[in-house]
């Protein structure tokens, strides 16, 4: 599945993040980049509004867990997040830039295992959006699979 494919299906089954104007913007060096421009997605106080932040990571990390289980082969998935931790240490001023680790081969590994074994599956998923060089919301959630 290519980028577009996966924002297509995001925006039509998320009605959300094609409110926030979510894109998917490419994956460099094993790192998924998303992007919203901050103007749909501020706050009272002129910055980046917590719900999407907290929405910009968690569907960012769901995206990458998504991305795998297609080049895994797997057509048709359940992938629900079961817990998560999100940090929010600076106000984001700028338009987001969410950087999303894909799964590691270890990682890779293990869920290609425990699906062909179980049918179920879980692993763990970082994001963070970034600010001038700097982490502004730093997040980890740990995401079930079932085939």
């Amino acid at each position: 599945m290519n980028l577009k494919n996966l924002e297509e299906k995001l925006h039509k089954e998320i009605p959300l993040t094609k409110f926030m104007q979510l894109n998917i913007d490419s994956i460099k060096d094993n790192t998924l980049i998303t992007k919203v421009p901050l103007a749909p997605n501020i706050n009272d106080k002129g910055t980046g509004f917590a719900g999407s932040l907290s929405t910009l990571v968690t569907i960012s990390a769901w995206s990458a867990c998504y991305l795998q289980i297609k080049a895994l082969g797997y057509e048709k998935s359940m992938i629900a997040i079961i817990k998560s931790d999100t940090s929010y240490r600076t106000p984001i001023t700028k338009d987001m830039v969410c950087k999303t680790l894909m799964p590691t081969l270890e990682q890779v590994e293990i869920l290609k295992r425990k699906l062909q074994e179980k049918n179920s599956a879980s692993i763990t998923i970082t994001s963070q959006i970034i600010e001038n060089e700097k982490v502004c919301v730093e997040f980890k959630g740990i995401y079930v699979i079932k085939i």
